[in-house]
């Protein structure tokens, strides 16, 4: 069984050489091409759109733009849609800084996961920088509840999210937990793919929404199940949401220290909740991460994180 591995390091990180992706946006339909470039550290990640003068949008919280089906961001006016899945895999396998260069407002869906990211990554190789990494450290707990919909922070060792989902039939109830300190992010939910009713698609449609969705980039769900099985995982739904909470998490800009709990929550919850936590600076502090508590420690500029084969 093969296992995509993270590099745990005490530095910063960012991609050993350009990446391309081509596609389409989920939502607008629309034809795209993204590269993804090294960044010095420090720079975080900062989306730039080639069409407009590249203009450039960094992924903060305060560049969150309005959302419900996809995470947004927006800077005088200027728009790029549905970053979290991008954003979900530079947290999950350690890369603080790149430089994401698109040619349309839309990410490409590519399969409707983040495992096309990962892969990508390590087929580059993943270099670590001079820069120390820091963290938020959560010191007290942030929760943010609307009707019975939740999503809170506690503090706590590593970055554990426990995500619970209720959906209509043949979803129904689901609920999982994760440690991403334990470095199975690329493994475990990097491949959960995105999902949608099958009955739902012409009112989505009617709205402006999933124009590029397919069979190929999302799990269309019928009546009795999944039309274009077999899912990765039995639990691929829940999976998912974790994948979209850390990436929507990763505009916080830096990896979160503590326990996240989410019950019934999605995007609009996901981000308004990290403009709750970044505004309360008595709820945090950001702390280095102790060499101690690496894993494994690169040198500075060593290319790292390339796969590892382990027994099946």
């Amino acid at each position: 069984m093969e296992k995509y591995l993270a590099q745990s390091t005490h530095l910063e990180q960012t991609i050993d050489g350009p990446l391309e992706f081509t596609g389409v946006g989920l939502h607008s339909g629309a034809p795209v091409t993204m590269r993804l470039l090294p960044a010095p550290g420090g720079s975080g990640i900062v989306f730039r759109r080639t069409d407009l003068d590249n203009f450039e949008i960094p992924a903060t919280g305060r560049n969150v733009a309005k959302v419900s089906y996809a995470t947004s961001l927006m800077r005088q006016g200027v728009l790029i849609s549905t970053t979290e899945h991008l954003l979900s895999a530079c947290i999950g396998m350690g890369v603080d800084n790149v430089i994401v260069e698109l040619d349309n407002l839309e990410l490409p869906i590519l399969d409707g996961s983040a495992l096309p990211y990962v892969e990508a990554f390590l087929s580059v190789g993943i270099r670590v920088q001079r820069r120390k990494r820091e963290t938020i450290r959560v010191l007290k707990p942030v929760e943010v509840r609307e009707g019975n919909k939740f999503i809170g922070v506690y503090p706590g060792s590593g970055y554990r999210i426990s995500y619970a989902i209720d959906f209509p039939a043949p979803i129904g109830k689901l609920k999982t937990c994760v440690d991403l300190a334990a470095e199975m992010y690329g493994e475990e939910i990097a491949p959960a793919r995105t999902f949608g009713y099958k009955a739902d698609e012409q009112k989505l449609k009617d709205m402006g929404l999933i124009r590029g969705a397919s069979s190929q980039n999302a799990i269309i769900l019928g009546a009795r199940g999944p039309e274009n099985g077999p899912l990765r995982f039995e639990d691929e739904y829940v999976r998912h949401k974790v994948l979209d909470l850390i990436g929507d998490l990763a505009l916080a800009g830096k990896r979160i220290e503590g326990h996240v709990v989410a019950e019934r929550a999605g995007h609009a919850m996901h981000t308004a909740f990290v403009l709750r936590l970044l505004k309360d600076r008595s709820a945090w502090e950001l702390a280095p991460i102790p060499i101690a508590e690496a894993s494994t420690e690169g040198r500075s500029d060593e290319v790292v994180g390339a796969p590892v084969l382990a027994g099946a």
